[in-house]
């Protein structure tokens, strides 16, 4: 047996990192940060745009795919060499996830002819999408959903309420979830639909943080005219695309949450070295522990990857989403610890060195909810993967 990679990953991974150097934009290479963003109309900044685009034009956006829609028909494990390059790099492809990660593969999968024609503008991201999932009600119970589009002879009528929307503030399209027969059990009704967002009836208040910053919005329908033309597969087949959304988004973003624990676990090093604790037998063992942890995941990773390059479902990457979550902040929570009495401090000049681990502590908390809770994985492993009964 030869645990090794091919003369042509080998080649295909030369050919990347050449790429890489020439056109990885400045702004990538000294960092920068969303929640810096005053003005949400500058959400995805034009530099980020023309990255995507670039990456797009030469075949680099999705290497797995035809070059008509940002690729270069790579192999799966070329796939995985592209995705760990990249995140080994600290490089993402895009501002807005949404098109590239869960419209395009659904709408390759269950779309029609002229709703294909959709894909490659939301890959190179010319179109930005927004994603209507969550509702007040209906966050992590998505089959709680409770938007109703009423059907008529050609067109839809929409009424209710979305939140939570990453990017509904600058979307062109709305990949809607919406109820569109309430007398079917929760999970049967439900049905998607393709909404521009400027149809008039919906309403888009930006949600800011505490920071000013509008990174999300909620969405209100106010009877909205959808053609009819505008369903994606049939009526009342709208939850096994949401599954396949999801599935589409998780199977590569393993690969970026188990290189940022690994990045994290090589700062909490750092950090113990720099307070004086890393002689400290305790938290030398919990970053030991985290280090065994993160081999685990990515061992654990690349079976689910395996499964599902060969067209099988991957439940591992269900696990791997709640995991990674759980594991980073673990990985935050140590580093305040190792902080001491610096660690609620985020002035640079006075705790550099810990002004990371501050801000990773509570983005940390949400990253237990986006994307799918923490309890809700709970309950689909244990019923989906494992077989438990219902309680």
């Amino acid at each position: 047996m030869q645990l090794a990679w091919s003369p042509e990953d080998e080649e295909f991974r030369t050919d990347l990192i050449a790429f890489l150097d020439e056109h990885t934009p400045e702004q990538m290479l000294v960092g920068f940060d969303f929640q810096d963003v005053d003005d949400e109309r500058e959400l995805v900044p034009q530099w980020l745009r023309d990255w995507q685009a670039t990456l797009f034009d030469h075949g680099w956006m999705i290497p797995g795919y035809p070059s008509e829609r940002g690729g270069r028909n790579c192999t799966p494990v070329q796939t995985l060499i592209y995705l760990e390059t990249l995140a080994s790099r600290r490089l993402i492809r895009s501002g807005h996830f949404p098109g590239y990660a869960i419209v395009a593969p659904s709408l390759l999968e269950y779309g029609n002819e002229e709703q294909q024609k959709l894909v490659p503008a939301a890959i190179r991201g010319d179109t930005i999408w927004c994603i209507g999932m969550s509702e007040p009600n209906a966050g992590s119970d998505l089959a709680g959903l409770q938007t109703r589009a009423e059907v008529r002879d050609d067109h839809f009528v929409v009424n209710g309420q979305k939140v939570w929307t990453s990017y509904a503030m600058i979307a062109q399209k709305c990949f809607c979830y919406v109820r569109t027969d309430p007398t079917l059990p929760k999970h049967k009704g439900i049905s998607l639909l393709i909404i521009d967002v400027d149809t008039p009836g919906i309403d888009i208040r930006p949600l800011r943080h505490i920071s000013g910053t509008a990174g999300f919005a909620e969405v209100f329908f106010t009877d909205v005219i959808v053609p009819r033309e505008n369903l994606v597969g049939g009526l009342n087949g709208g939850w096994a695309i949401t599954q396949g959304s999801l599935a589409h988004e998780r199977a590569g973003l393993w690969v970026e949450g188990v290189a940022r624990f690994e990045q994290t676990i090589e700062g909490l090093v750092t950090l113990a070295r720099q307070q004086g604790r890393a002689g400290d037998p305790i938290i030398r063992r919990k970053i030991a522990s985290a280090y065994e942890l993160a081999a685990s995941l990515r061992a654990l990773g690349y079976k689910g990857f395996a499964s599902f390059a060969q067209g099988s479902s991957a439940p591992e990457h269900s696990y791997m989403k709640m995991a990674m979550s759980e594991a980073s902040k673990a990985a935050f929570e140590l580093g305040m610890e190792i902080s001491g009495s610096l660690a609620p401090v985020t002035d640079p000049v006075f705790a550099a060195s810990t002004n990371r681990f501050v801000h990773g502590f509570f983005m940390s908390f949400a990253n237990t909810i986006a994307g799918g809770s923490s309890e809700i994985q709970r309950n689909i492993i244990a019923q989906r993967v494992l077989g438990l009964p219902r309680r």
